[in-house]
């Protein structure tokens, strides 16, 4: 069979409305261009998973990269001129591995703000790494069950902290920093893990040390974790001298990403969904898109509240994940069920919460939301 004649074979079935946590769906213009370089790149004779990560091919991918990823965020490394002093890094080990090396560059003395299960993680791995005392948790939501972030007027007491670390969305509990948390000292460096709405709304890097986010949300595919940080954090030597060689940012830094093999075809995929989201409008565009399609589905579950109950508080409402819960777990396996026949996929609630979690990242058609919001409104009708 010719090269052609296996590019063109028909998709053995339908694609599905992919509403999952992540792995979340791609951008079908993303997939379909994989595909059509799948057998071979461009000038290349070979596909982007056979490539060695030391070619001239594949650093020309690390490049297109980064180059888009700067562009969205508006940093200066790799054109420079203006914008923030950033870099940008491929690593692995996703946002679980950035829990543990944090501590581990910045020492003792980090202050966390824990809205959920991620915030939580990242607060116990830098107390395992020095001690009870050696972290702490500026604010937390568990005792109102997780529902809400810090909000504006909310004052967060850092002293002795040498960074501040927070979620800006949870996945989980469907929350979201809609503005930058108050700190007492606004110089305290900002640590941010964005795993879950990278890529989807503009953000002030200002003050911002580091930012990390494994891809599989609205970046990519599973597999790589992206890192955004300031040169004097990313080029410099850890705070504790035994952290191993590959837990090092230096290391990465100096590498150019390319210390050990990095997962070259996620990053592949990475550059061309970040080239995908620079031709949308870049960030501004998705943050109006990704207001509008949340809204729509606030609105509906308010419309509704004796059979749709919302999980977060509106002003912490999140616009990638949406939460919400039916008045009994009957209730929930039967709309699970309708869904499920009207091929709506991974709308189940995480296993530690339940409840129902629509996931609206950028990838998810227009189509998917409105089915979506037709299937609520259906069953809310035949309930009511």
């Amino acid at each position: 069979m010719s090269r052609s004649q296996i590019l063109n074979q028909p998709t053995s079935s339908p694609r599905i409305h992919h509403l999952g946590a992540g792995p979340s769906a791609l951008p079908i213009s993303v997939l379909r261009k994989a595909k059509e370089e799948l057998l071979s790149l461009p000038g290349v004779g070979m596909s982007a998973l056979e490539l060695s990560h030391r070619s001239v091919a594949f650093e020309r991918i690390l490049r297109r990269a980064q180059h888009a990823l700067a562009s969205l965020y508006g940093l200066s490394s790799h054109e420079g001129g203006g914008g923030a002093p950033h870099e940008v890094l491929f690593m692995q080990g996703g946002a679980s591995l950035q829990f543990s090396m944090l501590p581990l560059h910045y020492g003792p003395g980090g202050g966390y703000i824990d809205t959920g299960t991620w915030s939580t993680r990242a607060l116990k791995e830098a107390r395992l790494a020095w001690g009870e005392e050696g972290a702490r948790a500026l604010w937390s939501g568990e005792e109102g069950g997780y529902r809400a972030t810090p909000q504006a007027g909310v004052l967060l007491n850092t002293e002795g902290a040498r960074y501040v670390h927070y979620t800006s969305n949870n996945t989980i509990y469907g929350t979201q920093f809609h503005q930058r948390p108050t700190l007492s000292d606004p110089k305290v460096p900002l640590v941010i893990d964005a795993s879950s709405d990278l890529i989807s709304r503009p953000l002030d890097l200002t003050g911002c040390d580091l930012l990390y986010a494994g891809a599989q949300k609205n970046a990519g595919p599973a597999g790589v974790t992206i890192v955004i940080g300031h040169p004097e954090v990313l080029r410099h030597p850890p705070v504790e001298p035994r952290c191993p060689t590959t837990l090092r940012y230096q290391t990465h830094a100096l590498s150019g990403s390319l210390y050990h093999t990095p997962p070259t075809f996620a990053i592949y995929l990475v550059a061309l969904v970040a080239e995908w989201a620079l031709e949308r409008g870049g960030l501004e565009a998705l943050q109006v898109r990704a207001e509008e399609r949340a809204g729509a589905l606030y609105r509906l579950i308010d419309q509704h509240p004796s059979l749709y109950q919302g999980h977060a508080r509106p002003e912490s409402r999140s616009r990638m994940n949406v939460t919400f819960r039916l008045p009994s777990a009957e209730l929930e396996r039967r709309f699970l069920s309708e869904a499920e026949a009207l091929q709506l996929s991974g709308l189940k609630g995480h296993r530690s919460v339940g409840g129902i979690r629509a996931s609206l990242y950028n990838a998810v058609t227009d189509e998917a939301v409105e089915a979506l919001l037709a299937h609520m409104e259906r069953f809310a009708r035949a309930g009511s």
